[in-house]
């Protein structure tokens, strides 16, 4: 991710979705009543309203919505809401929705900025992108990608030795053993690898794969082994499993340490018991699930801000958790929890 501007006297950052991980963390960080600004495409009619068969066309416009829910698809980051900055030629007061790709430019005006969220933009813009190794394959043919911050790169390019035997097709060498030695020269060099095939050739494959690299492994189904295959692989859901898995390492570690602090005393769970040592400054960590968070909207989102923004005022953190099984035990414990500076008395 990228900082365009940053002007917090007015509460607005304007920044760059530069790669996938960052669709992710923009649509954790946007909230209901944030104000979105950016260049956007809409469909306008050409003519006047009497004529029979106005032209529609689309076109692009400056536009500021205010938010009233995010969806996170396979394509991208889908941001709708209530127009209510834009020219004469869109009303205001209609909806609208910003659909955010790579390299989508927006203005995100909040009434209040946390450290968390802010911190959360600053180590997006430091961190490295993860290795990742596309492997895109059938029986006869195979094309190895790297992913990159804007898409992808074409890095090799394999094909096997086959012949038609009556109505079945027949190795004359077996594809899979030269598949995967090339595999082996590449993966000293990603971190993860994803294996997309039509059919059964990936399981056929991870068979006489080594155990050591299984790990680094995701599999997904494509429809055919071609270059725009790549672009088939990029949209689904196998991705963003890859570059969750560093994050709920994260948050696995951060759940440990908070159930470790439980069984000292050394932590409170439970809106009621966090707002009270919040306010007393004993906080020290907010644990936070994001699904508790978002339901909160609906009721007490006034009183859970005015915990996380006291937290941070007395030098506390806040982390918002969302991976599934660490968010799924979080929310046995009420959803939101905290480490203390001192013993619970």
């Amino acid at each position: 991710m990228k900082i365009i501007k940053k002007n917090l006297k007015k509460q607005e950052l304007t920044v760059k979705i530069e790669n996938f991980d960052d669709l992710w963390i923009i649509s954790q960080l946007i909230s209901t009543n944030d104000l979105i600004k950016g260049k956007t495409e809409r469909k306008i009619k050409i003519g006047e309203n009497t004529d029979r068969n106005p032209k529609v066309v689309r076109k692009q416009f400056f536009l500021a919505i205010k938010v009233e829910k995010t969806e996170l698809l396979e394509a991208g980051l889908k941001v709708l809401g209530i127009i209510v900055d834009s020219p004469d030629e869109i009303p205001r007061g209609e909806h609208h929705s910003f659909n955010l790709e790579l390299n989508s430019i927006i203005t995100i005006v909040k009434e209040q900025w946390f450290k968390y969220q802010l911190e959360k933009i600053t180590d997006a813009t430091k961190s490295t992108p993860q290795k990742i190794l596309l492997v895109i394959f059938d029986r006869e043919e195979a094309l190895f990608a790297k992913l990159k911050g804007k898409g992808f790169e074409l890095i090799g390019k394999i094909k096997g030795n086959v012949q038609k035997k009556e109505k079945k097709h027949v190795s004359k060498n077996d594809f899979n053993i030269e598949l995967s030695k090339k595999i082996l020269e590449y993966e000293k060099k990603f971190n993860h690898i994803i294996l997309a095939s039509p059919g059964f050739w990936k399981e056929n494959l991870m068979k006489i794969l080594p155990e050591s690299i299984k790990k680094k492994i995701v599999q997904a189904s494509i429809s055919q082994a071609s270059e725009s295959a790549i672009n088939e692989v990029l949209k689904r859901p196998e991705l963003q499993k890859v570059l969750d898995k560093n994050r709920i390492a994260k948050e696995t570690k951060l759940l440990d340490k908070l159930l470790l602090n439980i069984s000292k005393g050394t932590a409170c769970y439970g809106l009621k018991e966090v707002e009270e040592k919040t306010s007393i400054g004993a906080v020290r960590d907010i644990i936070i699930s994001y699904s508790f968070l978002q339901k909160s909207k609906n009721n007490n989102y006034e009183k859970i801000e005015k915990v996380l923004l006291t937290c941070e005022q007395m030098d506390g953190k806040v982390h918002v958790i969302n991976s599934e099984n660490v968010e799924k035990t979080l929310n046995s414990l009420t959803g939101i929890a905290g480490i203390l500076r001192w013993k619970n008395q």
